[in-house]
């Protein structure tokens, strides 16, 4: 056999290792929203040797996020998850590189907690919404205008900002965080709807805390609306409606489960019914269909634009021969300030 030869059947081997995975997810950048074809997966082929092989060359571990492509998340991908499941992979990872197929709060953070790892981000300065919300001086002016409130920062911030706050959270451990502070007043930043849902969740557990939201929200979940969860209803009638607490609260108290990206996963693949509506972004109905292949998903087309930037083209660059830009760095003193935060996060779920 040739080199060329092998090479091709090494690229057919692989093409069909992802079919069988990607095979039972939707793909929704095709125009008809038809499932992956082994033709996809022999497109992606060429990218994931490469990647796969390269990797293990220079010591480097890929997390991505749920919202990332799924030729990313089961192709390349060491470790997947949550915004919390990436933060705790980032600390205990061994690999002196890190490549996050992610947005930038995220690299951040595993920059934050590893700052003596490269960390890289495939999508150039991609951004979020919610960080992007929320600056440093505006923290500043919130804690000189509420002097006795704990500042407590949902992940989907910045470094400057999460450096500026008491306790950093995510969705999977916002409300006993904050339902175990002992501050009476809290600022929470940058989220707004999820702030209006922490303040229900309190009231459901007969906490009385002032909550104080800055910000802004999240570009996928903000579009839910109850009039949606309504037609749901009518048009699905057999089906489960779950979403995200980044979602309205009046969207969140209309459905059958709230939680975190991992928590609906968890909760799809432990409940009994066949159907599902998912009011989040489209990656994780792609994990769903790979671990439930006789449920049905119904979504509703929102996608994250700054996850779908990272590539297998683009990670492969970061791997070949990295750009300036694509490096993470945080300035010492912000990255130290940062890890309290996350730091304290770490302890307050340790205790459970």
């Amino acid at each position: 056999m040739t080199c060329d030869q092998s090479d091709i059947l090494l690229t057919e081997q692989e093409a069909q290792r992802l079919f069988s995975i990607l095979g039972y997810m939707t793909n929704f950048r095709s125009p008809k929203k038809q499932k992956y074809t082994l033709d996809d997966c022999r497109e992606f082929a060429p990218f994931t040797l490469a990647i796969n092989r390269l990797k293990k060359e220079k010591g480097a571990i890929i997390l991505a996020h749920y919202y990332s492509n799924p030729e990313i998340t089961f192709g390349i991908a060491d470790f997947r998850g949550d915004s919390y499941a990436l933060s705790k992979q980032a600390a205990d990872a061994r690999e002196n590189i890190i490549v996050f197929c992610g947005v930038s709060f995220m690299a951040e953070t595993a920059k934050i907690i590893s700052p003596q790892k490269k960390v890289y981000l495939p999508a150039l300065k991609a951004g979020c919404s919610l960080a992007d919300a929320v600056s440093e001086q505006d923290v500043i002016n919130l804690k000189a205008r509420y002097p006795k409130a704990q500042v407590i920062c949902y992940i989907n911030s910045t470094a400057a900002v999460k450096a500026q706050s008491d306790i950093c959270v995510t969705s999977s451990n916002v409300y006993d965080i904050v339902a175990a502070s002992p501050a009476e007043q809290i600022i929470f930043i940058p989220d707004i709807y999820m702030a209006d849902n922490i303040k229900i969740e309190l009231d459901r557990r007969g906490i009385k805390k002032e909550i104080i939201p800055f910000g802004g929200t999240c570009c996928v979940h903000d579009k839910y609306t109850p009039k949606l969860v309504e037609e749901t209803r009518q048009k699905y009638p057999q089906a489960k409606i779950i979403c995200h607490p980044e979602c309205p609260s009046d969207v969140c108290l209309l459905c059958d489960f709230v939680g975190s990206t991992s928590a609906m996963i968890k909760y799809v693949r432990q409940t009994p019914a066949v159907e599902f509506a998912i009011l989040s972004e489209d990656g994780i109905v792609n994990t769903m269909q790979y671990e439930n292949t006789e449920k049905v998903f119904y979504n509703y087309s929102r996608t994250c634009g700054s996850m779908k930037r990272n590539t297998l083209a683009n990670t492969l660059a970061v791997l070949q021969n990295p750009a300036p830009e694509a490096e993470i760095i945080v300035e010492a003193q912000v990255a130290q300030n940062a890890k309290r935060a996350i730091d304290n996060m770490f302890k307050e779920v340790e205790k459970k």
